[in-house]
């Protein structure tokens, strides 16, 4: 009797991990992402420094950018960080609370698991427990609408909580508040075009001097130095265009027998660059903003004429600055007229240090606007203006579904309070995992406690015992707040979108179904899973060395 041969179905270079070692290995993966964001959630939260390939420092607790800087490799880990990606699109906040809700649901699976359960009703359950908390959420939520400034205030202050802008939290709160009414539209319902509003950064001064602009500010200084720097009663012409000489497109050959001839052929140039300049003059413009570049000559007669002119402007401004000024972008200068000039107050160039910056102030109900962002250095800048970020996207997010919730933990305990009721009339096995994913959503008190150097135990004692009767006991982490943390957060005006925490529990269930139902993994070491081609023992798919990207550092 002749030995069995082995069968082999693929390449050598192809690696397959099965069942419960598929499992654990992408849970650990995912979870090992939740916990590189845990300790920045909260007003008490660390920062991270991530330094990249070039040496090009980031220092935030934004939960995106970090996960995004940081390069991850391992497949299973990418699934979280598109998570993270999906709530910054759709609410632009709460990152860290979906991807920390997301490990915490994998890690409750795993004890799940060990059990016995099978992942099928696993995932049934939490599917169900998901919906359920969605519905809840929307019982227990409160109502705001865009007249309720205070609370819209409130609502930009916590989002922005932690995140270095606490010096000037009060007029920053405003200035989101301000910006975002600036965009909303009531027509046939609210529309909020959070495209309108421009963010600009720019080191020096003090995050206090951050400033709201009715109207745009560009990274732009004006195109010839003869130009006046200050031009009152602006008449703006968007054009989409180049002020030069169009050059053939084909090769092309000018034969030129004499200096006659050659005198004859700068001077037509000149002629069409004066005539594109009279065109503009001729309706009345006084500024002139192009998308492409002016030739020389052209600035030269423009700046005889005595028209501000920016070049090389991006489509995105462009589009910006005629819905503030009323302007029509323009891309044949032929058929430039009147009727599609813009107005405001004041265009003028700002000098800062080497620096100058063109101001397009003074729009009559301007339909975009800029907040030009203020810090001490460009790592201070950068932090605040995605602190604003997610400030803008709070309140908007508040406006657009008009509800809020409690924050600071207590609407994750209401929800694991009123779950495990509903869970007590769920039959079989899965009342397991409908209580597993109440239990998860504990883990944002409890992270907030811990980076805020509380007794984690103590604290979720407290506020389960308040909730019995107070539902909006949460946790006040502010430095008001030194001798008594928990307190109704609604008075305190810590208060969430909705939207925030119902994509989050949404997202973190989907990818957490996603990834207890994958029991095979079958990984090609060709396809770069991991910087060093094929997986790592014990670690599977790229460990997490494929979490790289700082190992430099």
């Amino acid at each position: 009797m002749t030995d069995k041969q082995p069968v082999y179905i693929m390449p050598e270079n192809v690696q397959r991990i099965l069942g419960k070692d598929a499992q654990r290995l992408n849970i650990m993966a995912a979870r090992l992402v939740a916990d590189t964001v845990k300790s920045t959630l909260g007003p008490k939260g660390m920062d991270k420094m991530l330094v990249d390939t070039l040496g090009d420092v980031t220092v935030t607790n934004d939960g995106v950018t970090i996960l995004d800087e940081m390069q991850i490799e391992h497949p299973a880990a990418k699934m979280m960080v598109e998570i993270a990606k999906t709530q910054e699109d759709e609410v632009g906040d709460g990152t860290t609370t979906a991807v920390i809700i997301a490990g915490k649901l994998l890690e409750n699976a795993e004890k799940l698991l060990d059990e016995g359960l099978h992942p099928t009703v696993i995932t049934r359950g939490y599917r169900m427990a998901a919906e359920k908390a969605a519905e809840l959420l929307n019982s227990v939520a409160i109502n705001v609408k865009s007249t309720d400034d205070d609370l819209l205030r409130r609502i930009a202050m916590t989002a922005m909580t932690g995140k270095g802008a606490e010096a000037a939290k009060d007029k920053l709160a405003g200035i989101i508040v301000d910006a975002v009414k600036r965009v909303t539209k009531n027509d046939n319902g609210l529309k909020i075009d959070m495209a309108s509003i421009k963010l600009e950064k720019r080191k020096g001064k003090g995050i206090e001097d951050t400033e709201l602009v009715e109207g745009i500010v560009l990274d732009k200084e004006k195109a010839h130095s003869a130009m006046p720097t200050n031009v009152k009663n602006a008449k703006i012409a968007l054009i989409d265009a180049a002020l030069e000489i169009k050059s053939p497109e084909t090769d092309t050959k000018i034969q030129i027998n004499n200096p006659e001839q050659l005198q004859a052929f700068l001077d037509q140039e000149e002629k069409l660059l004066k005539e594109m300049v009279n065109k503009v003059t001729g309706i009345g413009a006084n500024v002139v903003l192009c998308q492409k570049g002016i030739d020389d000559v052209a600035q030269y007669y423009l700046a005889k004429q005595g028209i501000y002119a920016v070049r090389r402007i991006k489509k995105s401004d462009m589009e910006k600055i005629a819905k503030a000024t009323g302007a029509r972008v323009v891309s044949n200068l032929h058929e430039l007229s009147k009727n599609d000039l813009g107005n405001a107050a004041t265009v003028e160039e700002v000098k800062e240090g080497e620096d100058a910056l063109t101001y397009i102030t003074g729009c009559k109900n301007p339909k975009a606007v800029t907040i030009l962002i203020r810090g001490g250095t460009e790592h201070v800048a950068s932090e605040l203006e995605r602190a604003i970020k997610d400030g803008l996207g709070d309140v908007s997010a508040a406006l657009q579904l008009g509800k809020i919730v409690a924050g600071g933990g207590a609407i994750e305990i209401e929800l694991e309070k009123q779950l495990k009721s509903y869970g007590q009339k769920i039959k079989g096995r899965q009342q397991l995992a409908w209580n597993a994913f109440a239990n998860a959503l504990e883990v944002i008190p409890k992270t907030l406690a811990e980076n805020a150097g509380l007794d984690a135990i103590d604290a979720i004692t407290e506020l389960k015992a308040r909730h019995e009767k107070e539902p909006n006991a949460g946790l006040d982490l502010s430095e008001e707040s030194s001798s008594k943390h928990v307190v109704d957060v609604v008075k305190a005006g810590i208060v969430e979108p909705m939207k925030v925490k119902l994509q989050a529990i949404k997202s973190a269930s989907e990818v957490a179904t996603m990834i207890l139902r994958i029991d095979d993994v079958i990984a090609s070491s060709g396809s770069g899973a991991s910087q060093g081609g094929s997986m790592p023992q014990g670690a599977g798919m790229g460990g997490m060395p494929g979490m790289g990207g700082m190992s430099g550092y």
